[in-house]
């Protein structure tokens, strides 16, 4: 063998070994969390790697802890709604600012992005007096809910970025045909932006469903009105010396968004890659 030879072979070994090793790092955790959901009381979180026996029944019990059913649905409902919300609201802002030319479209631009940048405790505090004393609404997750019916700036951002990639003749062809500017966007603009609707979809649903500073913040005195995240951490108080439980129910909260984005990763990739073609 050539010292060429050797050494593309050195280098082939070297890369998948560290892309081996890489992907160990991150699945490894993993695995360790399932194979504890797995364990009985005793085994779990001793030296012992593998279940003596699978404890399958760790999950029903876990499903059937009262409320658990009920942070599902908040959840579904939060997550859900929400995202719905965000995206009806953003995609016409989002196509404003990038297909149309007005007077005051770059300061519309700059103050979407200091919205991204402003930290969303400095706000925590008036908010939750108008949601919680101003409209009675502490104790629910409509101060959640309701916000996205008016956009979202790292949504409205994201859209806007990958509207800019459509080319415009289409848009002038569609109005030369007779079409108005709402005809416009939802038979031409939608059916083109469906990868960037969709990865700015999974980032609100990923965002809401994984939320734990929200429902803290509205829903805490309400145990009806508790989500998945918020929920979590009372299962865990209760059941801190049953791990296998707590491990359980953990992966019961972390499977519906992996297995979500194994189905929805190809137009994921694809939304965000393109959002930065152009600026």
């Amino acid at each position: 063998m050539s010292t060429r030879g050797r050494k593309a072979v050195l280098h082939w070994v070297g890369v998948h070994a560290l892309g081996v090793a890489a992907a160990l790092f991150f699945v490894l955790p993993f695995v360790f969390l399932l194979l504890t959901s797995l364990m009985g009381d005793r085994q779990a979180l001793t030296r012992d790697l593998w279940p003596d026996t699978w404890e399958w029944g760790d999950y029903t019990a876990v499903w059937h802890t009262p409320g658990f059913l009920t942070w599902w649905r908040n959840t579904l409902l939060y997550a859900g709604l929400g995202t719905l919300l965000t995206v009806v609201s953003s995609v016409p802002v989002a196509y404003a600012l990038a297909k149309f030319r007005f007077r005051g479209r770059r300061l519309s631009l700059l103050l979407v992005i200091a919205m991204m940048m402003l930290p969303p405790q400095v706000v925590v505090i008036p908010m939750y007096l108008f949601w919680a004393k101003q409209l009675d609404l502490s104790g629910t997750l409509w101060p959640l809910i309701i916000p996205m019916a008016f956009g979202d700036a790292f949504s409205i951002f994201l859209l806007r970025q990958f509207l800019l990639t459509i080319p415009d003749e289409y848009l002038d062809a569609a109005r030369v045909d007779g079409c108005g500017e709402v005809r416009t966007l939802l038979r031409v603009v939608l059916p083109m932006a469906r990868p960037g609707i969709a990865a700015v979809a999974l980032f609100q649903f990923f965002c809401a469903w994984n939320d734990y500073f929200g429902p803290q913040i509205y829903a805490s005195d309400n145990p009806a009105a508790w989500t998945l995240s918020y929920g979590l951490e009372s299962f865990k108080g209760a059941h801190h010396t049953n791990w296998n439980l707590t491990m359980a129910a953990t992966v019961l909260v972390m499977a519906p968004v992996i297995v979500l984005f194994f189905f929805a990763q190809k137009a994921f990739v694809e939304g965000v890659t393109l959002t930065g073609v152009k600026g």
